[in-house]
């Protein structure tokens, strides 16, 4: 029986990492990048624990194997993970509905990820309706970055409801959407 829940222990951490790895964009081949998407962040123990310090992550298991996640990331986080700092000082530098994002309160999908035995039955869609209905009364909206080659991630993020604000290219020559999933 699958079960839909926020991450409460060190064991559920532990699982995302385990499906993290599982899914990294520089351990898959060209065509499982193509047709199945891919994520791009590394995350160590040690961070997945300060983030859940500050908000957990919404988690989908079939009996004690985390099948599906998504990270929630705040603003705090950015001072646990000095990596984060670049992705949240741009915010001041995007606009939406005419205001910087850094002046909204916000929540940043730090990762999405659905192991591969369980896509196509509607994971995504849920695990993303757990994230909006525990977040949505503290952020007005959820925004995170696509590569804008992960065509699979792009798609489905934008079925249910994330609208592109800003495109660019960062130091590696890698083309970001960033996209917002406006709560309100």
């Amino acid at each position: 029986m699958i079960e839909i829940s926020t991450s409460r222990t060190v064991k559920d951490l532990e699982g995302i990492i385990t499906l993290q790895k599982k899914n990294l964009r520089a351990d898959l081949t060209v065509e499982e990048i193509e047709q199945q998407g891919f994520v791009t962040v590394s995350h160590k123990l040690d961070d997945l624990e300060k983030m859940h310090h500050h908000e957990p992550n919404i988690i989908a298991k079939d009996g004690e194997k985390v099948i599906a996640y998504v990270l929630g990331m705040t603003e705090q986080s950015k001072n646990d993970i000095p990596r984060l700092v670049e992705m949240y000082e741009s915010f001041d530098h995007i606009q939406y509905h005419g205001k910087s994002v850094a002046e909204y309160q916000y929540i940043v999908v730090g990762q999405v990820c659905v192991d591969k035995d369980y896509r196509g039955k509607g994971l995504f869609d849920q695990c993303y309706q757990a994230y909006k209905n525990f977040f949505e009364d503290k952020f007005e909206f959820a925004i995170t970055e696509i590569a804008t080659i992960n065509l699979r991630s792009m798609k489905a993020h934008e079925r249910i409801g994330f609208k592109t604000i800003d495109t660019y290219t960062d130091q590696m020559s890698t083309e970001w959407n960033v996209v917002v999933w406006d709560w309100r």
